[in-house]
C-alpha cells in the first residue's frame, strides 16, 4: 500500500469523528486530529480500533499515543502492515 492510499483511508476512517469536516476535506500529513479536526481523545480510541480492524493490524497503547497528526497515523499504518501487523 502507498501512502495515497493509506492517507485515503485514514480520512474515511476519521470522517464519521471529524467535527471540522472542511479541515478534514483539506487533510495533510501535518493536520492535526484532535485540535485540526476536532475529534475527542476518548474518539481518538475508536479510530484506532478501526484502524486495527481495517488493516488487520494491532496498535499497541505506544504506538497510539504517537499518533497525533493524520500523517502520523500514516506512517504508524505503512509501518505496521509493511512488518505484517
Amino acid at each position: 500500500m502507498d501512502h495515497a492510499a493509506a492517507l485515503g483511508k485514514v480520512v474515511a476512517i476519521i470522517k464519521p469523528f471529524a467535527k471540522n469536516t472542511q479541515a478534514l476535506e483539506a487533510a495533510t500529513d501535518a493536520t492535526r486530529i484532535i485540535e485540526d479536526l476536532g475529534v475527542n481523545s476518548a474518539r481518538l480510541v475508536d479510530i484506532i480500533l478501526a484502524f486495527e480492524d481495517e488493516f488487520g493490524i494491532s496498535v499497541d497503547d505506544e504506538s497510539a499515543d504517537k499518533v497525533h497528526t493524520v500523517g502520523d497515523a500514516v506512517q504508524m499504518i505503512l509501518q505496521k502492515t509493511a512488518a505484517g501487523g
